[in-house]
């Protein structure tokens, strides 16, 4: 039985079409497409309704023969993936269920946008962490298997606690986005975001120039105002005041911005300090500051990413990772990784239950980390011929 179950129209042009078979009204059409219909409300038909924008689809219609699609905005009902249609209907009508897509859809004038039909390509190098259970239920459960009986809970709490440990150093499971810094040097950290893998400011050309975090400055993660004795003081419910990071306020009204501009500026940052390039012209550069790409600090306080303030109206890329479980997109582990996660289950159940022997546990162990191994491996994408590219330039002569 072969896995592909949408054909090229469906994957490609992200829709599906049908020819009504007969006279009558409710007739119904079921969609094939990986990608799961969602339908607002019972109002959603309604272009006019607020709920019509959740949907990600469009219905068209066609007359036999033909070329032109207009949008069917009739009453009709979505339950599942079946869409069913109560008004009369001819023979030989075309229906087409066309997904959203950012470029637009192949009818009724490319109007139907949105982002659907990109979750679907590429999506044959996953499996969905729903059949990976069901799966490891079929191969690892049962009389005269490993592990005779086991709650699909259990089984849904350790697949889920893999996906996590595997998103953090093994997955292909870095996200990024794209913003602009605000005058207030300041953006919020993403509201799936687990830790950053890297920060960068991109210029005019499309080019990547790293921010780097830095310790010249930190951001304090309690502000309590003190009297002028010292001691803090507090408000009507017996906890500490607080104010504004004076700390905060300097670090974004240096002058980092009018030295990185102007080299012949005397400034801190170009002599007295140790942040600059051009520190260190008499001992040497100070590897872990020589760059002028600007910095980053984390404000734990408020969540968000602190900037220099050279980086106001930049233009950035964040790349952090997730746990692989805030969506149900994320929900979906790379082919290459599979048999790893069936491993760490099996270790997670058997270690788990009362009277293991230990030899099994210790052999499930040592097979889960092998395992894991492999899979880091497989995903790390290494290609030959891409290193040899990169050394034929290391015997490139040096002329004096």
């Amino acid at each position: 039985m072969s896995l592909i179950t949408e054909n090229n129209k469906q994957y490609y042009a992200g829709s599906q079409s049908f020819i009504v078979p007969g006279d009558g009204p409710s007739q119904s059409f079921t969609t094939t497409f990986d990608t799961d219909l969602v339908f607002g409300d019972a109002l959603s038909y309604d272009s006019s309704q607020t709920n019509y924008a959740l949907n990600n689809f469009k219905l068209y219609t066609a007359s036999p023969g033909d070329i032109t699609y207009t949008e069917y905005i009739l009453p009709y009902v979505v339950v599942g993936n079946t869409i069913t249609i109560e008004e009369d209907l001819n023979q030989g009508l075309s229906i087409v269920v066309q997904l959203k897509t950012e470029a637009g859809g192949n009818y009724g004038d490319r109007d139907a946008y949105g982002s659907t039909v990109q979750e679907n390509w590429g999506s044959y190098a996953y499996i969905k962490l729903d059949d990976i259970i069901n799966n490891f239920t079929v191969a690892y459960v049962g009389d005269g298997k490993l592990i005779p009986s086991v709650n699909r809970t259990d089984l849904m709490f350790f697949a889920k606690r893999a996906m996590q440990e595997f998103s953090y150093d093994t997955l292909k499971s870095i996200k990024s986005q794209e913003l602009n810094i605000p005058p207030s040097l300041s953006i919020a950290m993403p509201q799936d975001y687990v830790n950053y893998v890297k920060m960068s400011w991109v210029d005019n050309s499309g080019v990547k120039h790293i921010i780097y975090p830095t310790t010249l400055t930190s951001n304090p993660y309690r502000n309590p105002i003190q009297d002028s004795s010292g001691i803090p003081m507090q408000d009507n419910f017996g906890n500490n005041t607080q104010g504004t990071s004076i700390t905060d306020e300097r670090w974004s009204g240096n002058r980092i911005a009018a030295a990185n501009k102007n080299a012949g500026d005397t400034d801190f940052f170009l002599n007295g300090g140790n942040s600059n390039v051009n520190n260190g012209g008499l001992y040497g550069l100070n590897p872990a500051t020589a760059q002028i790409n600007g910095w980053f600090t984390i404000n734990e306080r408020k969540n968000t990413f602190s900037f220099s303030n050279d980086l106001v109206g930049r233009l950035i890329i964040l790349e952090y990772i997730s746990d692989g479980l805030a969506y149900d997109l994320d929900t979906k582990v790379p082919k290459m990784a599979e048999e790893a996660l069936y491993a760490y289950m099996s270790h997670a159940v058997v270690s788990t239950k009362a009277g293991q022997p230990e030899y099994v546990v210790n052999r499930l162990s040592r097979e889960k980390v092998a395992k894991l191994r492999n899979a880091k491996i497989r995903l790390s994408n290494i290609k030959l011929e891409e290193i040899s590219q990169v050394m034929r330039g290391k015997s490139k002569w040096i002329k004096s």
